[in-house]
């Protein structure tokens, strides 16, 4: 039998923390890369594979990528969505939607029925977007239907916003699918929002996040098809991480406190509904304490859930104490859900802060290694604290009991706490 080659006959040992892939130059990860991705695996399950291009698509952005890319395809379209309303962004998905169904692409949906349901006199979902699209040949689900066991199911939603075409191409973060993200974010009916299109081997793990819920809404196995190799053409390294409720710590905080751990210089941290548990609470004030520029961007004025705001208000007396900086979006609801670590380590999913989406919704977020993205979100940050009020303990950062006891009651959907 042959000895098998050795490193100067031209072969390389494997490496399971993709060595091999770290760029060079200027734009290259830190050293401190491959110790981080190592134990973010053991957290979570999932490593930063190399090979990807990800992208920022900020506001109403979004629905021109959509549907650019749903126009695209050639084998399939996944839509897995929390918020689906009539509205002009509807029209057109439908539209494009409905032209690639009768052009023979499966097209699968599948929408929340708590998430898409009436606002505010509006018609729902269901039936108006439903059987057009159903019409058009595009099969469709909703994800645990209320109807006989409501109690039990109204707080285990799916919170995703996913888009997948051909089983290559993905979307995620924060946008729904109605007007309110139309816009750029800049008046009060208009969300601000961040969300991602993303080329790599992550793409597999959103388009196995579709095919769970689908298969949960009774849909069938999807077909091999739907999940081809995938090039590494990109320079980013990124990982997609899947959460839903459980008892104990979930995907979702293991990977928000892997994500902040991390940080030796910056923590900016941009959420729609920043109420964390009182461990992420003292783990960005230790943060803080070893000199990391703590920041956070939160919800201002314009905001969908009252109660909420007075919950993530309730934080602020603390965390100004401890030097973390606090803002609050003032044109619009801020809807964002990101983070940025130092000048290499992003965030962007649907995944918010608060107990309801950590430890009882199914979510999602993209986590990416690429100083380039980093560059880009760091830059979506100065444009919006131009358009935010910081906080001070003299101007509404101090509590009081309104605030509390909000805070209580928002943490009661927490698990173990």
């Amino acid at each position: 039998m042959d000895a098998p080659p050795t490193e100067a006959e031209g072969w390389e040992a494997p490496d399971p923390l993709n060595r091999q892939h770290e760029m060079r130059g200027p734009m290259a990860l830190p050293p401190g890369f491959r110790p981080f991705n190592h134990a973010f695996y053991q957290s979570t399950r999932v490593r930063l594979e190399p090979g990807h291009r990800v992208e920022l698509v900020e506001n109403g952005a979004i629905f021109d990528e959509l549907i650019d890319a749903i126009r695209q395809a050639t084998e399939s379209v996944h839509i897995l969505v929390f918020i689906w309303r009539p509205s002009e962004p509807s029209e057109r998905i439908l539209e494009a939607l409905c032209e690639r169904a009768r052009a023979g692409v499966a097209c699968r949906v599948i929408v929340d029925p708590v998430g898409s349901q009436e606002v505010r006199g509006e018609h729902d979902f269901n039936p108006k977007v439903e059987q057009r699209l159903r019409e058009g040949g595009v099969e469709v689900h909703y994800f645990r239907p209320l109807s006989g066991r409501w109690l039990g199911r109204l707080f285990g939603r799916t919170h995703h916003k996913l888009v997948l075409i051909d089983g290559t191409v993905g979307f995620t973060g924060g946008f729904g699918i109605w007007k309110s993200w139309q816009g750029e974010g800049d008046s009060p009916e208009e969300w601000r929002d961040t969300n991602v299109r993303v080329e790599g081997s992550a793409v597999r793990e959103m388009q196995l996040a579709f095919a769970r819920s689908w298969q949960e809404c009774g849909g069938a196995l999807l077909p091999e098809s739907c999940f081809p190799e995938l090039p590494h053409e990109g320079e980013g390294h990124a990982a997609f991480v899947e959460s839903s409720g459980v008892s104990g710590i979930s995907d979702a905080e293991r990977m928000l406190r892997m994500v902040f751990a991390e940080a030796h210089e910056r923590l900016w941290i941009a959420n729609a509904y920043f109420t964390p548990p009182k461990a992420i609470l003292e783990q960005l004030l230790e943060k803080r304490k070893q000199g990391v520029d703590v920041r956070v961007l939160a919800a201002g004025p314009v905001h969908d859930w009252r109660i909420v705001r007075a919950s993530q208000r309730s934080t602020y007396e603390r965390m100004l104490k401890g030097g973390v900086r606090m803002w609050e979006y003032q044109p619009s609801m801020m809807h964002s859900k990101t983070v940025l670590v130092d000048d290499w380590l992003s965030v962007v999913g649907s995944t918010n802060l608060d107990a309801l989406s950590l430890h009882r919704m199914r979510e999602g977020s993209l986590v990416v290694a690429d100083r380039r993205l980093a560059s880009k979100l760091e830059t979506c940050w100065e444009r919006d604290l131009a358009h935010s009020k910081e906080v001070t303990l003299a101007r509404g950062g101090r509590t009081n009991p309104w605030r509390r006891f909000a805070r209580r009651v928002t943490q009661w959907l927490a698990v173990d706490r």
